[in-house]
């Protein structure tokens, strides 16, 4: 990559409008925030099942779940902090639950805001890189819900970020200022001969960090956190001599000690500390390294978990800018070329540059290495893609944005759709869908704009990202609402009761909680269901255990209650299909999500 371009060359749009931008990007992220269908994973409701029956025990440890081999899946921080959040579970609130990850969110984009700010001397860029991080489809699914991504990057960043603002240059530098204000810095912290050298002190900072992002996910994470800050703090060097390669090493080795002594801590505290061992430790981590068919076939042939798809891992988890993160490698490619020709007549890169490409390399690299691998093992370096693309964006071609706001027009295509056909189905009132509808427009008009004028495509690709989440959140805003979750008289209806419902993966039930407080909810595996012979006679056996049933109507052709002389109808509600079978959506019913996107779901009581 060459030199970012210096403060004349800065993005056209103004800093003020870039923040008014940002505001909106904020908002979005609360927006809809205890809704039942934000983007995220199954696996949500699985932490929120453990945090809920351990709040029950009224105990901080050990750890408490319903399910079989799924208590200690990860370390108790994650746990707590739901139980604070919603007060030992007296507000059990999928809101409550998933602030604290925006609060962490938000937090990691006023660190990349702040750095490229540092960095470039333009608040402009700053703003940009904040918008293009809360723009990435990753941050957006991982970083709302209840999951442990938002937390692991913040603590896992801190010290990349601290090594920017304070081992680097205030002002863009390049690699032959090795006498400059940074190389006196750098070199001398880490030379100084002092026990409790600032570097010292770092050092066991960055360990209390490492700790912390651990004791939220996995003391492996401080692998890779602790191998990109070594490379980054040898490549923001001056120079390298075997001096500095030693501190380095040992400084660094120093705050990986501390981060595996406080997550440790779990082992001290823990009164079942061999159920730890065995289920985190063997189970949740160490199996990650084995495949029943074997290692090398899962890495070259595994589809989703092979190298090759490991290597797009950065542009998978931007989303709707896929194009514009291959625009950015593009860039690097080109000054690449350039330098191998003619090698005399270039810059060197400047040093956070390299403490970027270290950050998001070393990140990459290790988590090839595991036999499971997933594009979301990757969150932590997101930051430095988004600092880079703010860098480097009027270098990045007008193409790359173009061909993401293509995928915003697809994306925003599909939205509207499926509001039509909500609004069709009568799940969203005139007004939803109007309100959903004025979005969708609007997205359209921002593309088109984009398209147009050149000098609007940047900024136009990264509010349109935006757009479609907002566009997202107001199609499936009345899911929550009247259309999608039981009326008062049902749980008026039912108080302490033993409820069958229906649960394909792992914790789904734990959804009722929410729908139905005050009840036992026993899952029921719902491969046969519907109204045909087999689903009625299983309802049937259903009911005669259990005091009420949840039902869905599986076949999209039939949208009646299942018909049974002692069944009673005590409510009923529209759901999303979220999870199908292969050959449900095909080219010839992609136009017509009501045949395979929605279900009726029913109440039914004896």
């Amino acid at each position: 990559m060459t030199t970012p371009r210096d403060r004349r060359d800065a993005p056209s749009s103004s800093s003020t409008l870039w923040l008014m931008l940002l505001v909106v990007a904020v908002g979005l992220y609360f927006f809809g925030l205890g809704g039942q269908y934000v983007p995220t994973n199954g696996d949500e409701l699985v932490y929120a099942h453990i945090a809920r029956v351990t709040s029950a025990t009224g105990n901080w440890l050990p750890l408490a779940s319903e399910l079989d081999n799924m208590r200690n899946t990860k370390p108790p921080l994650l746990f707590w902090q739901a139980m604070v959040a919603t007060d030992w579970g007296r507000h059990w609130q999928l809101s409550a639950l998933r602030l604290p990850s925006v609060i962490y969110t938000l937090l990691i984009t006023v660190a990349i805001a702040g750095t490229v700010r540092r960095i470039s001397q333009d608040a402009s860029h700053g703003w940009i890189a904040a918008c293009v991080y809360l723009a990435f489809f990753c941050t957006f699914r991982y970083g709302r819900p209840y999951l442990t991504s938002a937390p692991e990057t913040f603590w896992l960043d801190l010290p990349m970020f601290a090594l920017l603002w304070y081992l680097l240059p205030k002002h863009r530098a390049t690699g032959a200022e090795s006498n400059g204000t940074a190389s006196t810095r750098i070199a001398g912290v880490v030379h100084t001969q002092s026990a409790f050298s600032p570097y010292v002190v770092f050092s066991i900072g960055t360990g209390l960090a490492f700790g912390l992002g651990a004791t939220y996910k996995s003391f492996a994470l401080i692998a890779p956190a602790a191998a990109a800050l070594w490379c980054a703090i040898l490549l923001g060097a001056p120079a390298l001599n075997w001096r500095l390669l030693l501190r380095t090493t040992l400084c660094v080795g120093l705050s990986t000690v501390v981060g595996l002594g406080i997550f440790a801590l779990w082992f001290l505290l823990d009164p079942d500390p061999a159920a730890v061992w065995r289920e985190f430790v063997i189970g949740e981590n160490a199996g990650k390294m084995m495949d029943k068919q074997g290692y090398w076939h899962e890495a070259l042939h595994g589809g989703s978990s092979s190298l090759w798809a490991m290597l797009l891992a950065y542009v998978e988890n931007a989303g709707l800018l896929a194009f514009v993160v291959l625009g950015l490698a593009g860039v690097g490619l080109s000054a690449f070329i350039q330098q191998f020709r003619q090698r005399s007549t270039l810059k060197p890169l400047p040093r956070h540059v390299w403490v970027l490409l270290a950050w998001l390399g070393v990140w990459l690299m290790v988590f090839s290495l595991p036999s499971q691998r997933s594009a979301r093992y990757v969150i932590p370096a997101m930051p430095a893609l988004a600092m880079l693309i703010a860098l480097y964006w009027q270098q990045i071609a007008r193409g790359w944005f173009l061909a993401s706001m293509l995928l915003v027009g697809v994306a925003t295509l599909a939205l509207g759709r499926i509001g039509w056909v909500m609004h069709d189905l009568q799940i969203a009132s005139l007004t939803a869908w109007m309100s959903a509808l004025a979005v969708v427009l609007t997205t359209g008009a921002v593309t088109l704009a984009g398209a147009l004028k050149p000098t609007w495509t940047r900024a136009c690709t990264v509010a349109g990202c935006l757009l479609v989440f907002a566009g997202f959140g107001l199609t499936v805003a009345p899911l929550d609402g009247a259309s999608g979750r039981y009326d008062s008289a049902a749980n008026a209806g039912l108080s302490n009761a033993r409820i069958a419902v229906p649960s394909n993966f792992n914790a789904q039930y734990e959804r009722f909680q929410f729908l139905l407080p005050g009840n036992h909810f026993v899952p029921f595996d719902f491969d046969v269901m519907g109204t045909g012979p087999a689903a009625l006679e299983k309802l049937q056996a259903l009911l005669k255990r259990h005091d009420a049933v949840v039902w869905v109507q599986t076949d999209p052709a039939v949208r009646t209650a299942p018909c049974l002389p002692n069944c009673n109808i005590l409510a009923s509600r529209w759901v999303v299909k979220e999870r199908h079978k292969s050959g449900e959506i095909t080219l010839a019913n992609l136009w017509l999500p009501h045949t395979w996107l929605f279900s009726r779901e029913w109440l039914l009581t004896r």
